[in-house]
């Protein structure tokens, strides 16, 4: 009896100690079961909507590019009138399309009780048409063309401007399409016409009063004289359209020019060159005798 409680002890005993040993080792040794159920687990989705959404929430509205003020202008209206004079002399006889042709102006142009157009301000452009006139019929004809106006400042702008009335010491004229015309010369060829009939009519009298018949050499001379100098009529050109230099021409602007008011502050009118206007022309025609 005292043996069989004593192995029933030592069997509790042993027991004992076992559970405590598996007990201990488990506690040392953990399951990766469950750390490796967690590594193989996906991370939740993002939403990425919401970054985007916050990054253009956050973020600072995009610079823009200053839109320059637009500066002031002043116009001056077309019709304008402008006196210019001329540098450069232009005649048919020597004249063609694209020379150059050099203008200043003479009287500032105002607008709205401001000096626009100073006096001394250049004004170029260029011949766009140069005729000779005809030996029977026909006038000069020149065409200027007015492209550029450059201010004392050096400030340049676009002209389009026509031709209105001329002063160049002869005939000349500017009609209603621009153009320079030259004189016609009808009174000169007349005149020459009868200066060389009373030149024969002298020369045929003396002639018929040295051979007894005064009446036949005075007609003889007479018609002589006249044939002569319709003929000098009708070999010589009409007289050449000049523009001499010095003449003063009146332009007249087309369109608008629209100058910046920030480039013209003009506080004085200007000053023009002196120059000396062109002589006057006498365009007769001259026979010698």
């Amino acid at each position: 009896m005292t043996r069989n409680l004593l192995l029933g002890w030592r069997a509790v005993t042993l027991l004992c100690v076992l559970g405590f040993g598996v007990s201990a080792w488990g506690q040392e040794n953990p399951t990766t079961a469950p750390a490796d159920q967690g590594a193989t687990q996906s991370p939740p989705a993002k939403n990425s909507s919401q970054p985007a959404a916050a990054s253009a929430a956050t973020a600072p509205p995009a610079a823009t590019a200053p839109v320059p003020a637009k500066s002031a202008q002043i116009e001056v209206p077309t019709g304008t009138h402008i006196p210019l004079v001329l540098h450069n002399g232009i005649s048919t006889r020597s004249a063609r399309p694209g020379d150059p042709v050099y203008f200043e102006t003479l009287f500032p142009v105002m607008v709205n009780g401001q000096v626009a157009i100073p006096a001394g301000s250049y004004v170029s452009g260029e011949v766009t048409e140069a005729k000779r006139p005809g030996r029977v019929k026909g006038r000069g004809e020149i065409l200027i063309k007015l492209t550029t106006m450059i201010l004392p400042n050096s400030y340049t702008v676009n002209l389009n401007a026509s031709p209105n009335g001329a002063g160049t010491g002869g005939g000349e004229t500017v009609n209603s399409e621009g153009k320079v015309v030259g004189d016609s010369n009808k009174a000169a060829d007349a005149g020459t016409v009868i200066r060389t009939t009373v030149a024969g009519t002298v020369i045929g009298a003396g002639v018929g009063n040295a051979t007894g018949n005064v009446g036949r050499g005075v007609g003889i001379g007479a018609g002589v004289g006249a044939l002569t100098g319709l003929g000098a009529v009708l070999l010589t050109r009409g007289p050449d359209a000049q523009l001499p230099r010095g003449s003063t021409l009146e332009a007249v602007i087309d369109r608008p020019i629209f100058l910046d008011a920030d480039k013209v502050q003009f506080t004085g009118p200007g000053q023009a060159s002196t120059l000396s206007g062109p002589p006057n022309r006498d365009n007769r025609h001259r026979i010698p005798f």
